[in-house]
């Protein structure tokens, strides 16, 4: 791949490990506000609800508003805690607040930077909200590695959007074809990516069984293989 020069990185549950670190401030924020559900009940629940919220989101069929309640207010219905609306507005600004506290990265986040960097000029492309990605990066002390971050509320669209992808390649003053995309997500990162006309190499870090011709890695110190 001797043709690439720039490298555009997904970051939550690509390099930023959004599990663990949302697991954090969730146990962080229910117990100020003395909310008595099991942790490990509540995350149950709300991850797979976070991520159908996500799936509605990326496809512009839940606002960022209704993103951040429903997945709440869902959780709690599930649960069948009676919680106010009231607090669940406070909740889902305080967890907003407090996600960037934890800065877990991914195993060989640092590693793969550091081989990447003195070759490529490194770029994020991320569908998170504008306000807690640049803190999540400079407090995990990976921001000093990217030359342009480009997420969807610049854009003005989402990933798997093309417009998203050409916006970002603007704002790296690069060319699709000398680029790359990074990923965990089949549906944003890769086919987003591959059906703009860029190349894209799949975060498989669960393993997932992924249509034949992708390219893909299960740690990211695989990167080697391919960069």
């Amino acid at each position: 791949m001797k043709h690439i020069t720039d490298i555009f990185f997904d970051l939550d549950h690509t390099l930023w490990d959004f599990e663990k670190n949302s697991a954090l401030a969730f146990e962080k924020v229910l117990k100020l506000h003395q909310v008595e559900v099991e942790l490990d009940l509540f995350l149950k629940h709300y991850v797979p609800l976070n991520a159908k919220y996500w799936e509605l989101y990326r496809h512009e069929k839940v606002t960022q508003a209704e993103l951040r309640y429903g997945r709440l207010k869902d959780t709690f219905d599930i649960l069948n805690y009676e919680v106010s609306d009231e607090l669940i507005d406070v909740l889902s600004v305080e967890y907003i607040r407090f996600l960037p506290e934890f800065n877990h990265l991914f195993e060989g986040t640092i590693t793969i930077l550091e081989y990447l960097q003195p070759k490529y000029n490194l770029h994020i492309i991320t569908n998170g909200f504008q306000e807690v990605q640049a803190g999540k990066m400079k407090n995990s002390g990976i921001d000093s590695y990217f030359r342009t971050i480009t997420n969807s509320e610049m854009a003005g669209v989402k990933k798997p959007n093309p417009k998203i992808f050409e916006f970002a390649l603007q704002a790296a003053n690069s060319d699709k074809h000398k680029s790359i995309m990074i990923g965990d997500c089949i549906d944003a990162d890769v086919k987003g990516a591959l059906n703009f006309g860029m190349d894209a190499i799949y975060f498989n870090e669960n393993n997932k069984e992924v249509p034949s011709g992708i390219k893909q890695v299960n740690h990211l110190i695989e990167l080697k293989n391919y960069l």
